[in-house]
């Protein structure tokens, strides 16, 4: 009887492209818990998936790793695995091929982070118009962490450097687990009552159960409700909370929420110096016109002064007087000379001087002086005045020249 003889290799083949062929195979999720796990020196993980009856290799390879773990995984995790069961033909042994593992139950987790996001989207929660500005120079600065931790050392020693006088309000709260809700709650509610300039409410990282509190809806509607802006610092900066969104600032990590929340305090008083110089430069050239313009309006007011004012009158006056007087003169003098001349010309006209040399001064019977023939008639009576007295006659003849 002929049998069929095949090599290790050809059952080996044959095995994986039963494998490879099956489609359940080729891309299934497990559970499990996790034992064994090694990281390898290349970035690949080797680890062991187990429940109470069975076990079964699993290997994840360091190009899957980036996209496919978000968390350290480490014995005793209880884990959902996504992959494929494929054959290793050398040892003929066959194992799962990781693509994607998370922790169990974090799938239901996302659905409910999902539902809620889009719940409070839908109600106007994420608004950009509700959220407030974050002071520009804050001094007191509340933080609801826990009290332990990189997280509130972070903070501290970040503000700390920005800004030495900065004073930092801090509310130990529970940040995971069950009792963290009301806690993370309680430090808002507390800290906004004390109107402080801004609050950082966060942790460090973890998995997203660490991270749960910060995704429930009681301690979105406190941030949301809360007077004092707040910084939202929750996990590293690939982790998103609810908190996140709500928040008036978000931050990837707690340093960085401090560096939000803070100014540079040097930088602060550079620029303070700054404006003081040029804020007492502005006062010097200011003083040093109104002190110019007072000595303009001092020298002008001696000059306007009343003593100086009548005394520049009075000397006018002086002036006025003796320019009266010489003008006064002068018309006294002119009309003296006219005088003169005009005395002399009546003294050459003057009957009595006329009378002297010989003339007479005839006039009529009603003493009329007469200078002509034509009105006198004969009969008429004459008065002729002479030097030393007068002579009266009668007209008996008259001729004309």
């Amino acid at each position: 009887m002929n049998k069929n003889i095949y090599s290790v290799s050809q059952v080996n083949t044959y095995i994986e492209r039963m494998f490879s062929d099956d489609f359940m195979l080729g891309n299934l999720s497990l559970s499990g818990e996790v034992s064994n796990c090694k990281y390898n020196h290349t970035g690949h993980i080797y680890f062991t998936l187990k429940d109470d009856k069975a076990a079964i290799s699993c290997v994840m390879f360091a190009g899957k790793r980036a996209k496919g773990l978000k968390f350290q995984m480490k014995d005793g995790d209880q884990i959902v695995v996504t992959g494929y069961v494929g054959v290793y033909k050398p040892y003929g042994t066959y194992q799962v091929y990781a693509n994607e593992i998370e922790l169990a139950g974090v799938g239901d987790l996302y659905q409910r982070f999902e539902a809620l996001k889009q719940e409070l989207a839908e109600s106007g929660m994420f608004d950009p118009m509700y959220k407030k500005p974050l002071p520009s120079h804050a001094m007191k600065i509340g933080v609801v962490t826990a009290p332990t931790g990189a997280a509130v050392h972070d903070i501290i020693r970040v503000s700390k450097n920005r800004n030495p006088f900065v004073q930092i309000i801090l509310y130990p709260a529970q940040v995971q687990g069950e009792g963290a809700v009301p806690s993370i709650i309680a430090g808002i509610n507390a800290l906004d009552a004390m109107e402080l300039d801004v609050i950082i409410v966060g942790r460090g990282g973890g998995s997203i159960e660490d991270l749960w509190a910060f995704n429930e809806e009681q301690v979105a509607r406190a941030i949301f409700n809360a007077q004092t802006p707040i910084i939202s610092a929750v996990g590293h900066e690939t982790d998103v909370t609810i908190a996140d969104f709500v928040a008036d600032k978000r931050a990837a990590t707690p340093s960085q929420a401090a560096e939000l929340a803070n100014f540079v305090y040097e930088d602060f008083a550079n620029t303070i110096d700054r404006y003081s110089d040029k804020l007492n430069r502005a006062f010097d050239y200011k003083l040093d016109s109104m002190i110019e313009r007072l000595n303009n309006y001092k020298l002008r007011l001696q000059l306007l002064r009343p003593e100086n004012k009548i005394k520049s009158n009075a000397d006018r006056l002086k002036q006025l007087y003796l320019r009266l007087q010489d003008l006064m003169q002068a018309r006294i003098d002119r009309y003296e000379n006219r005088l003169v001349a005009i005395s002399g010309r009546l003294d050459g006209l003057s009957p009595a001087k006329k009378l002297a040399s010989g003339f007479g001064y005839v006039t009529d019977s009603k003493g009329n002086r007469v200078d002509s023939t034509s009105q006198l008639n004969v009969g008429d009576s004459f008065n002729v005045r002479i030097k030393d007295g007068s002579i009266e006659g009668q007209i008996t003849n008259l001729s004309s020249i």
